[in-house]
């Protein structure tokens, strides 16, 4: 079994940072690509940023320019830095990642984290 915990969130005003951090342990001989999401109160969760296992990064256009996703292979960790934050990114935020558990399988699983929330303040 595989578990990500998320950390990070917290209240910050307009214009301010916050940094999430997600790690992931258990059974895991691999870890593919690594997603952040965001479900907002009364919306759809969507698809924030994701990076692959060859640090090929993408964005939602929504926050392209001011988030920037990063992994740490070595520690099993991902990040997701987040500037010039808007009341719009209040939301909770979910890690989730491609996990290959063993060497004997080239099977991967989805794993998601609990979310940690994020408010922006105007």
């Amino acid at each position: 079994q595989v578990q990500l915990v998320e950390s990070g969130g917290g209240v910050v005003q307009a214009g301010g940072s916050l940094r999430l951090s997600c790690a992931a342990s258990g059974s895991i001989f691999s870890i593919n690509a690594m997603y952040w999401y965001r479900q907002a109160p009364g919306k759809q969760r969507e698809l924030v940023a994701g990076i692959t296992g060859s640090e090929i990064s993408n964005y939602a256009d929504s926050v392209k320019g001011r988030f920037t996703i990063s992994r740490d292979n070595a520690k099993n960790t991902f990040n997701l830095q987040m500037n010039s934050l808007k009341p719009e990114d209040t939301a909770v935020y979910f890690c989730c990642a491609d996990v290959r558990p063993s060497s004997s399988s080239y099977r991967q699983f989805r794993y998601w984290g609990q979310g940690t929330q994020v408010t922006v303040s105007s």
